[in-house]
């Protein structure tokens, strides 16, 4: 297969210019290139949320009127949103742009199956990789540790999906579940009294995670560590890890959306942080939640100013029996 069967061009022309005309500097931005050899895969792509970035969309759009949400899928979804989706080429061969910067091919010009660290890791580096590697700061998760990446979990599959147009993640039922892998547990009453009412990270992630504060903001994107606790916005019944994200009543007052809705969902969302460990500080005692509430959300820690849908996510103690 010669150049120009992907990026096009002339290879006969007899000047630089007349060689790269029709040239495709990304051919896989187009997935009916890589459709020539794979038609079922890039079939499937076209339709998963890697590609399609729909969950984007559909999170913030309980925020908006039906008018507002017009005025987003014209001037925020398609020109901002859409940008981020990943073509074939984008892990394959590759890294990403992410904020005009890449790392680069991956080897070389060779199409490459899997190499986490400069794809997975370009998009997903800001928070859920550096926390599974220990680079942020704290613990290497335990999977890492013990030799697995990321395809380890999240199979092929579920990265190119199944031909099904998916909203968002929480559409797909054979996600990855710490339960795929870990059906014989140990210390059956810890489990046993707190099955469907903890998620296991709650318990098992290893410490502080990070969170941002102004990443939707004009004043540009700072973060801090922190580890939060309170109920999961999506059941309002499991005790959950939950990850800030800091849209504001005034992200999208540039393209003239106030976001009418605004209070209609929380600025806090139930996050499986990547920093699992066996032994944690509440793995080894249940005073640490029961009586110091340590890392639990609290009126006194709601973000400023932040959505009304925030309080619902208090988690109410009841008194602990022995």
């Amino acid at each position: 297969m010669e150049c120009v069967f992907c990026h096009r061009g002339d290879d006969q022309a007899d000047t630089k210019e007349k060689a790269h005309a029709g040239r495709l500097a990304r051919p896989s931005d187009e997935l009916k290139t890589c459709a020539i050899c794979h038609k079922k895969t890039t079939a499937n792509y076209s339709k998963s949320l890697h590609y399609t970035a729909l969950g984007l969309r559909e999170g913030v759009k309980p925020r908006f009127s039906l008018e507002e949400l017009k005025t987003f899928d014209e001037k925020v979804f398609e020109k901002s949103c859409r940008t981020c989706h990943a073509s074939c080429g984008s892990c394959h061969v590759k890294s990403p742009p992410v904020g005009g910067i890449t790392t680069g091919l991956l080897q070389g010009h060779k199409f490459v199956k899997k190499n986490e660290g400069r794809t997975c890791a370009s998009c997903h580096g800001g928070r859920v990789y550096p926390e599974f590697t220990g680079e942020y700061g704290g613990s290497p998760d335990v999977h890492y540790q013990k030799g697995m990446m990321c395809v380890d979990c999240h199979t092929k599959r579920e990265m190119h999906g199944d031909g099904t147009l998916y909203k968002s993640k929480q559409e797909v039922k054979d996600r990855p579940r710490c339960q795929s892998c870990h059906t014989d547990q140990k210390f059956q009453l810890a489990h046993e009294v707190h099955k469907e009412k903890v998620s296991c990270q709650a318990c098992h992630a290893s410490g502080e995670y990070r969170n941002c504060y102004s990443c939707h903001t004009a004043t540009g994107a700072t973060s801090k560590p922190g580890f939060i606790l309170g109920l999961n916005p999506r059941d309002r019944k499991t005790l959950t890890t939950l990850r800030l994200v800091p849209t504001i009543r005034t992200t999208f007052l540039d393209a003239g959306i106030k976001m009418e809705n605004f209070d209609a969902l929380p600025n806090y969302w139930n996050s499986p942080v990547h920093n699992i460990r066996k032994r944690t500080e509440r793995t080894r005692s249940c005073d640490s939640c029961h009586i110091a509430k340590a890392g639990f959300l609290t009126r006194e820690t709601l973000l400023p100013e932040g959505s009304k849908a925030n309080e619902a996510l208090i988690y109410n103690f009841k008194q602990m029996t022995k």
